[in-house]
């Protein structure tokens, strides 16, 4: 049992969303492409028949651990990450759910990393089986591709003081290994801070993002659920930064037009693949409950019989 609690996001809105008329329709396949804790795989499952299964995924050995707790028939969990829905039967669920975000007890354990507010070893890896960690990489990374990373995954405007500033601590006394230290090392390279923001939020968003290559994986998830969702089912996104939003968003609008091919003007137009149905955000209530949830976007769409 963690000793860090996870309020699910958009709970309720999410499930909703994801059902349309469905829930109702015996023996249906639903995915939850990020268990984390388990707060949207509790909720659909409460609402599933007898008949119908849930596949979740997830690349985390904790929220493995917590899913492997869910005794019911229904259920099933992979250690893969979401990417991986590519392998499942196409044209096989009623629903995907993607929610994006990090869980709490992976932010406030202090042994992942993730997290600039407790000291503890700089690693953010989701999967903490494999892959280079976050220490790794700038034990060893260019001040170029440091930069680079930060620019592009934080939006930073400082990334390269911040990346000569790691590049010369490295030289003068070896490898960054703890997250304070980082957090301190970034807060003096960054001259400017923007109101109720710690100076290093968004280094520490761009290392994990690449750490764990989740821009990356997301893309390929949605090109995979466009697979695997039948005609009619739901896709449904809870994104927590611009970085992600801004794919969805250009993802579902891009699915959701006629496509012309210009080199056969009288052809007929390729269908479109997705409908966009809703964009959602916290309500008040929810907000005041959980502060954590107030970057969230949902956003929703149909797959239609193309």
């Amino acid at each position: 049992m963690d000793a860090w609690n996870h309020t699910t996001v958009l709970l309720n809105e999410a499930v909703e969303a994801l059902s349309g008329d469905s829930f109702t329709k015996p023996g249906q396949t639903y995915v939850d492409a990020t268990f984390g804790r388990g707060g949207h795989s509790r909720a659909i499952l409460a609402r599933l028949d007898e008949t119908s299964r849930l596949i979740a995924f997830d690349k985390d050995p904790e929220a493995i651990a917590a899913a492997n707790a869910i005794a019911d028939g229904r259920f099933s969990i992979r250690h893969e990450g979401f990417a991986a829905m590519s392998q499942l039967e196409g044209s096989s669920a009623a629903g995907i759910l993607m929610d994006l975000g990090v869980s709490s007890p992976q932010i406030d354990n202090p042994a992942r990393g993730f997290s600039f507010r407790a000291d503890g070893p700089l690693d953010m890896r989701m999967d903490t089986t494999r892959g280079q960690s976050a220490a790794d990489f700038l034990a060893s990374a260019p001040v170029e591709q440091i930069a680079e990373v930060i620019r592009e995954f934080g939006e930073e405007r400082f990334a390269l003081p911040v990346a000569k500033a790691i590049a010369a601590r490295r030289e003068q006394g070896g490898p960054l290994r703890g997250t304070r230290e980082l957090a301190e090392l970034v807060a003096r390279a960054v001259k400017t801070r923007e109101p109720g923001q710690d100076p290093a939020t968004r280094t520490f968003q761009a290392l994990r993002i690449f750490v764990n290559a989740e821009l990356e994986e997301l893309g390929q998830a949605l090109e995979a659920s466009l697979h695997v969702l039948q005609p009619g089912g739901r896709l449904v996104v809870i994104s927590f930064h611009s970085l992600e939003d801004r794919i969805v968003k250009q993802f579902v609008a891009k699915h959701s037009r006629e496509v012309f091919d210009r080199r056969a003007p009288f052809a007929a137009p390729k269908a479109m693949k997705l409908k966009a149905i809703a964009r959602v955000k916290p309500s008040e209530e929810e907000l005041q409950r959980n502060p954590r949830a107030r970057s969230a976007i949902m956003r929703v769409a149909e797959r239609t019989d193309a």
